[in-house]
């Protein structure tokens, strides 16, 4: 992995269509341009905020505050910010493949304008979600309320696109819950921060656990991420981790340093740690005659409710009696609750050693002896 300047790039093959795991040192809209039309599955975009900082910032007791002051940031009207927001946003959509989407983080400061210009594009925004700081700077004038939130907008390239968005893993990332548009992590701090000599490599670096959860809910192992806005890499280096290609297009090449360096010593998780949970309709189905069928559970098995207070007979079907009643696990396990419901793979336990287990820990270890 290493940088790619304008030069080299140019007299690079052109046999790579895609410079796969390299940073681009260039402008963003210029390096976009050099890209094939539909060729990235996800663009994560850290644009500048255009802040609009009047002088400097100072804490109480008169250290001054590390704010955003870099030219990077600096429009000389919302004019120019918006057409600069509008040049990206054209090329973003037009390397973006049809099922892939495009996530915008930003401030009060320009997340709107933003906004406005994906929809005008054509975008279209499905969620916006709030990143949430735990440990937000104050607003050491004590005028406004404490900034502690940012925006994310996640957009479709149209109303129609077939995106992808790992529901189960960001359940199963959430505890069993549905994953809310409100994420709440720290800003980087401590070891994550990022400095060269003392100073911060770079003033806006987001953290890295927030890329992780945006790369695992729209991306596959393989998928190519672009990040336009590349900084000190912290989406090449979540994206070496979770087993994505990445392209990082960033024109400052202190950064560029930063980033190369973090993202070579970025260790990728292996196989097996990858794979998410599965969407319902995508996991495999197992029925529970088929347990019966391969002799991991015998006809004539008695199994109870983890309490021991209703018992079945497994029959050589695969369906249950119990006090009369026969059907499938789930629907003998609700005649027996007088229950409009019941999930007879978590209700029946069956007994191993002296100990009761789920039935449901038969099936697992039938899925996983058959895994593809």
């Amino acid at each position: 992995m290493g940088v790619l300047t304008k030069v080299e790039r140019r007299a690079a093959p052109k046999a790579e269509a895609l410079p796969l795991d390299r940073i681009l040192m260039d402008d963003c809209v210029e390096a976009m341009r050099a890209l094939p039309a539909k060729s990235v599955d996800m663009i994560f975009a850290d644009p500048p905020y255009n802040l609009q900082l009047g002088g400097d910032l100072f804490r109480p007791e008169g250290g001054r505050v590390d704010a955003v002051d870099n030219d990077w940031d600096k429009f000389d009207t919302f004019a120019a910010y918006d057409a600069f927001t509008r040049a990206w946003l054209t090329e973003a959509r037009r390397i973006l493949k049809d099922d892939g989407t495009l996530w915008v983080i930003g401030s009060y400061h320009n997340i709107f304008r933003v906004g406005a210009a994906v929809q005008d594009l054509g975008l279209w925004i499905l969620n916006d979600i709030v990143w949430r700081k735990s440990n937000p700077m104050p607003n050491f004038k004590g005028t406004r309320f404490t900034n502690a939130h940012e925006t994310l907008i996640w957009a479709a390239k149209n109303e129609t696109a077939r995106y992808t968005f790992n529901y189960r893993a960001m359940k199963t990332l959430n505890d069993e819950l549905q994953m809310r548009s409100d994420w709440l992590f720290p800003i980087c701090s401590g070891a994550e921060r990022l400095k060269r000599g003392g100073v911060k490599a770079h003033p806006t670096q987001k953290p890295e656990a927030l890329l992780y959860r945006v790369l695992l809910a729209c991306t596959n192992p393989g998928d190519v991420v672009l990040d336009p806005f590349f900084g000190t890499g912290t989406t090449g280096a979540v994206a070496k981790r979770l087993g994505r290609r990445w392209i990082g297009i960033e024109r400052e090449p202190g950064y560029c340093d930063v980033a190369r360096e973090r993202i070579a010593a970025a260790l990728p998780l292996d196989e097996s740690a990858l794979k998410t949970m599965q969407s319902p309709a995508a996991a495999p189905k197992v029925a529970f005659g088929v347990l019966v069928e391969t002799g991991m559970l015998s006809a004539g098995v008695v199994l109870t409710d983890a309490k021991r207070r209703h018992q079945a007979v497994v029959r050589a079907d695969g369906s249950l009696e119990a006090q009369g009643a026969t059907g499938s696990i789930h629907k003998v396990g609700a005649t027996l609750q007088g229950a409009p419901s019941c999930n007879g793979w978590t209700f029946w336990h069956y007994e191993d050693a002296g100990a009761l287990k789920p039935i449901d820990t038969l099936r697992q270890t039938y899925l996983l002896a058959n895994e593809p």
